[in-house]
């Protein structure tokens, strides 16, 4: 019963701004455009299936007639609806990790607005510094990671630590994190890649499973 319902939903939801008068057809003329709404809170509702709490909305448009409709991402691949990439359509595979990419690359910008607005609301220049250094070079050092990971942890920001890429590359960032406190290179942890994470080790900085918790130091 619930199916029928939800097909039914969709019918009603696309068949009207159509020109092919079955789900199948339908689809064939609808594909996926490069517009796409972060709400920043899941709080909206797909045009196509009436699925609620979306935080990420995609603009689909008829290629027929011109028509448009906001859905979610579970609709795109649900319903086989084409995503293109460089004027070629893309595998369901290749399809859905660029979808995927779309919503991490706007869950990151999300993320280092809030961080901003934190900074900038707490006249905290370190972090300030830290997140415009980031804007400008697409890394950061162990010690501004440390200032920008704690903080959003703090302040309950929604993030992937794996956003915030660490320059291990200089020595004098070698030294940074070999100098650090272990507390506070397990708050670094989760950014770092297997590689970083073996000379923390070689630096005397064992895993976070291996010790217990510990206190952080503020900066």
């Amino acid at each position: 019963m619930q199916m029928q319902f939800y097909s039914q939903r969709v019918r009603e939801s696309i068949l009207p701004l159509s020109v092919g008068d079955t789900l199948p057809q339908a689809f064939e003329e609808w594909s996926v455009t490069d517009q796409v709404i972060d709400h920043e809170t899941p709080h909206e509702t797909c045009e196509l299936c009436g699925q609620e709490a979306l935080r990420y909305q995609f603009e689909i448009q008829n290629s027929l007639n011109g028509n448009r409709l906001w859905i979610g991402s579970q609709c795109i691949h649900k319903f086989g609806l084409s995503v293109f990439e460089n004027g070629r359509v893309l595998s369901p595979e290749l399809a859905k990790k660029k979808i995927n990419r779309l919503m991490e690359q706007m869950r990151q910008e999300a993320c280092i607005r809030v961080l901003e607005a934190v900074a900038l609301a707490e006249n905290n220049g370190i972090l300030l510094n830290a997140v415009q250094y980031f804007k400008s070079h697409k890394y950061l050092s162990p010690k501004q990671a440390f200032v920008v990971l704690w903080r959003l942890r703090r302040n309950g920001i929604d993030h992937n630590p794996s956003f915030f890429k660490i320059d291990l590359k200089r020595n004098r960032f070698k030294s940074q994190l070999q100098g650090m406190e272990t507390s506070r290179v397990h708050v670094l942890w989760p950014a770092l890649t297997s590689s970083q994470r073996e000379i923390a080790f070689r630096f005397g900085h064992p895993p976070p499973a291996l010790l217990p918790t510990t206190a952080i130091s503020t900066p």
